[in-house]
């Protein structure tokens, strides 16, 4: 995917839609938010936190709400786009410039606004997860000091890696496998699927 600079750069990326783009732009830029450009696509801020982005895809194009889900939805329009996967972010679609109703669309926005103001928002869940060592691993981390240390100085999310691999293993002689092949790997203070990642 092509990086994106600037708005423009997005609108004209998006030909089909870029007139209905322009427009929801338009009526956007008539309230106080900050523009920007996150993740290649437009973003726009107050008091510098995420509030709602313009979005083009095949079929439709709209308006995103980062806390959308506490917006009242009078007209019915929001969608959430991920269902199970976002709690908080809700979705105004479109399929023609014909459908954008300025007013319509300037109450949300400026809701979205008054809510960001007022700190509705979701925080993304950063629960630590607890990594349960299987007992065969640990066994082996107990019994050779380099190794143990090598798997604590490991991140929590590598050293989950190493976990589930080997409690996922069905049989005992997987298992067995599994812990010979990561047990030079932990000790290079590498994860199990770090050669994948920099490809």
């Amino acid at each position: 995917m092509k990086k994106i600079y600037s708005v423009e750069e997005y609108v004209e990326e998006h030909p089909n839609f870029s007139d209905a783009l322009s427009k929801l732009r338009n009526i956007i830029l008539t309230t106080e938010v900050e523009e920007t450009v996150k993740w290649s696509a437009p973003v726009y801020t107050v008091n510098g936190k995420n509030v709602l982005g313009l979005g083009a895809f095949k079929n439709h194009f709209g308006i995103w709400f980062f806390n959308g889900v506490f917006l009242k939805d009078k007209h019915n329009l929001l969608v959430n786009a991920q269902e199970n996967k976002t709690k908080a972010l809700r979705q105004m679609r479109f399929e023609t410039i014909e459908q954008i109703d300025k007013t319509i669309v300037l109450q949300y926005v400026k809701e979205a606004i008054e809510n960001q103001k007022l700190g509705k928002e979701i925080k993304p869940e950063r629960g630590k997860k607890e990594t349960v060592i299987p007992k065969e691993l640990n066994l082996i981390l107990n019994s050779n000091k380099d190794l143990k240390s090598a798997f604590k100085n490991l991140s929590p999310y590598k050293q989950r890696e190493y976990c589930e691999y080997i409690d996922s293993a069905k049989r005992e002689a997987t298992k067995q496998t599994r812990l010979e092949k990561i047990t030079p790997m932990i000790l290079q203070g590498i994860g199990l699927n770090d050669k994948y990642k920099n490809c």
